[in-house]
């Protein structure tokens, strides 16, 4: 079945870990007809969390794409993780989606995780659309969910249905647009329509003329007619959601028993209505000279799709998740992938249903689909007609929180793990594969210690090869304090020709960033100006390891003040050698220190842990730069803090906060750290040596 623009909706399904986003996307699988049956994810059967990791550990770890059809619409469904060490693959679905359902918990309202994710969502000024789900659950209430929203997010949030009782007595929904009641039937069977209760009447009624004020704010023609009747139809409320919700004015809010599949045909139905669709939205793209300009999400035009996941299987090989902006996509269409030049035709399309895979002949502007096979293709690549070249934002990804440093535990399976990481790298930008030269360490980062022990368990299982893991040296620097000079002759006599050369220098500390400066302050002709470059790279290369602990050199101003040369004996190699002691010698008078690198720290936590995470910030040698109520009990803290302290930050606040914390990171400067902490770091590097 052929689908316009206009007739299509792309969604992603978000929240908190544990509010049943993926037991109620399999509903809308089921009342959709795109399964036959739903499945409970505990059963490892459901449509979203098809991988062996996440039927292991019973939580989405990847976002899956579904579809379904529903009075005459596509909706393209992005069931995406809740525990925050995915958020990546939340990003990404949030880019390739025109609206998110927020899904909360009926029974703990809003959690640290609903929070971070609707700071995204504003960020990118995203529709939204509120799901009040389990609340078949023992101590749902959806008034007291409805009003801790309201707490914490500055919105108008706008009830669309109301629940018939909960905990045990919950029956099923109320829509407040048909003002029909949808009983629920049970897990595996579909809702049934029945008359709205008797002894609802009243509250329904208040919570229908709230839904018209509402709606009448949504559109400025509908506030007089609203003002003149005091009441609107069923279509200008409709009428009044779509603009609101499509200009981010109002947040409509649902209700459902997802494990029930209570509430399914009542958000369908909204979605269907009112959720906006790609027609007449436009993306910022950029051409071969970088020069901005908007593209309309229209079938006009050459081709244009941005590639926003990449999943590589062992039966189908690399998957290219993409979203199309411009044109059609279509077997055979010429592509140029605007990264690398690369020039191709496009061989098979492809939809899915989880990991159920179905070819498509065509995805028109605003669809969603995956292209099989483009080996070099990756995250954030535009597909676009050779004709206009141009390309799309990359992903807003965070910063990875947690790192470890891994080697195999046998030195022959080093390239199978090196292999196997980059795999993985190239399906999840957020985690990043990078080797130390100073350390002389492979280090892994991620967004948390369990999204880093999933992928290395992954690996282990898969390349039967065992892997070893240990906390991250820190790349600290050295710097000097004060002025010095110091002055060194090379002089060595072998058989024929010697070597000889003298160097006089002076030292000096920079500003904090600047990292190097030479001067070559020699009047006359002292040393000729054919041994410079010797000098200069001997100077670089002193500045490679420090004579404090052997860490890089930063920060210093050099001048060259004097030298002597031999008409015989003297040449380059013999003049880089004697400015790498004569700066060595000169770094030992200028009163050397340790700089370590300090980090911005972001941290979410409820009000009830302040105490707590103060004081082991403080611990951690942190600066607190201030602090910010986000409402509703939530907190940020701004702080700096070493990066030596954080290396297991990500592990740590999680035990403060049982679990419920989250944070973000990334580095600020360099700053000099003394006494026993220096004294213990010098130790550990004779112990190890840095360039070991």
């Amino acid at each position: 079945m052929g689908f316009s623009t206009d007739s299509i909706r792309n969604v992603a399904f978000a929240g908190h870990g544990g509010t049943g986003k993926t037991s109620f996307v399999e509903q809308l699988l089921f009342y959709g007809n795109a399964i036959q049956k739903p499945e409970t994810v505990e059963s490892g059967r459901s449509v979203s969390d098809f991988t062996e990791e996440e039927i292991a550990h019973r939580n989405s770890i990847h976002t899956s794409l579904s579809h379904l059809t529903w009075n005459g619409c596509k909706i393209n469904v992005l069931d995406t993780p809740g525990l925050g060490d995915f958020v990546g693959e939340v990003v990404a679905a949030f880019r390739a989606a025109e609206s998110a359902v927020m899904v909360v918990s009926g029974k703990a309202g809003v959690q640290i995780e609903t929070i971070k994710l609707w700071r995204r969502l504003d960020r990118r000024d995203m529709p939204r659309i509120v799901l009040v789900n389990q609340m078949d659950m023992e101590n749902s209430n959806f008034a007291a969910v409805l009003e801790d929203l309201r707490q914490k997010f500055d919105k108008t949030f706008v009830p669309v249905s109301v629940p018939i009782g909960s905990g045990s007595t919950y029956q099923g929904v109320i829509n407040l647009l048909n003002m029909k009641a949808y009983i629920a039937g049970g897990f595996g069977n579909k809702e049934t329509e029945a008359p709205i209760p008797a002894d609802m009447a009243q509250s329904v009624e208040e919570y229908r003329a709230s839904l018209m004020e509402s709606a009448a704010e949504g559109d400025d023609e509908l506030i007089n007619t609203y003002l003149e009747a005091l009441a609107l139809t069923e279509e200008e409320i409709d009428r009044g959601l779509t603009e609101g919700l499509r200009d981010n004015k109002v947040v409509p809010v649902l209700c459902a028993a997802g494990t029930l599949g209570s509430g399914v045909t009542t958000l369908l139905d909204f979605l269907v209505l009112s959720a906006p669709s790609p027609a007449g939205i436009s993306e910022i793209a950029y051409d071969k000279d970088d020069k901005e300009t908007r593209l309309p999400l229209t079938i006009d035009g050459p081709l244009a799709a941005f590639e926003f996941k990449t999943s590589i299987d062992q039966f189908s090989g690399r998957l290219s998740f993409v979203k199309v902006v411009n044109g059609r996509l279509t077997p055979d269409s010429e592509y140029m992938i605007f990264r690398n030049t690369h020039k191709g035709k496009i061989g098979k399309i492809e939809t899915s249903v989880g990991k159920k895979l179905e070819d498509v002949s065509e995805l028109i502007a605003g669809d969603i689909g995956i292209i099989a096979k483009i080996t070099d293709s990756e995250t954030n690549d535009t597909f676009c007609s050779p004709e206009r070249l141009i390309h799309f934002k990359p992903l807003q990804l965070p910063q990875p929180v947690h790192a470890v440093s891994v080697f195999a535990g046998a030195k022959k399976d080093e390239d199978k793990l090196g292999q196997a990481m980059q795999r993985i790298s190239e399906e999840d930008p957020t985690f990043v594969v990078s080797f130390n030269v100073e350390t002389k360490e492979t280090v892994i980062s991620g967004m948390g210690e369990l999204h880093l022990n999933i992928i290395l368990d992954k690996i282990r299982k898969s390349q039967k090869i065992e892997i070893e893991t240990g906390i991250p040296k820190v790349a600290y620097r050295e710097t000097i304090t004060r002025p010095s000079e110091s002055l060194y002759r090379h002089k060595k006599q072998t058989g024929g020709h010697g070597q000889f050369a003298e160097v006089s220098i002076s030292v000096k500390p920079l500003e904090r960033g600047q990292y190097y400066h030479f001067e070559n302050a020699i009047r006359g002709m002292a040393v000729s100006k054919g041994f410079i470059p010797g000098i200069e790279k001997g100077l670089h290369e002193a500045m490679e390891s420090g004579v404090l602990a052997g860490y890089p050199v930063v920060d210093v101003g050099i001048s060259l003040l004097d030298g002597k040369e031999h008409p015989v004996d003297s040449s380059e190699m013999a003049f880089k050698l004697a400015s790498r002691e004569a700066l060595k010698a000169a770094m030992s008078k200028a009163n050397p220190v340790l700089l370590e690198p300090i980090m911005n720290l972001s941290v979410f936590i409820d009000e009830q842990y302040l105490g707590d995470v103060l004081s082991d910030m403080s611990s951690r040698r942190g600066r607190v730069l201030g602090q910010e109520q986000l409402g509703g009990g939530i907190i940020e803290i701004k702080a700096q803090v070493p990066q030596a302290e954080l290396l297991r930050y990500a592990i740590d606040l999680k035990s403060i906060t049982s679990g419920t914390g989250g944070f973000e990171v990334e580095f600020d400067h360099y700053s000099p750290v003394t006494g026993k902490i220096a004294d213990d770091i010098i130790r550990a590097s004779e112990a190890t040596p840095v360039a070991s």
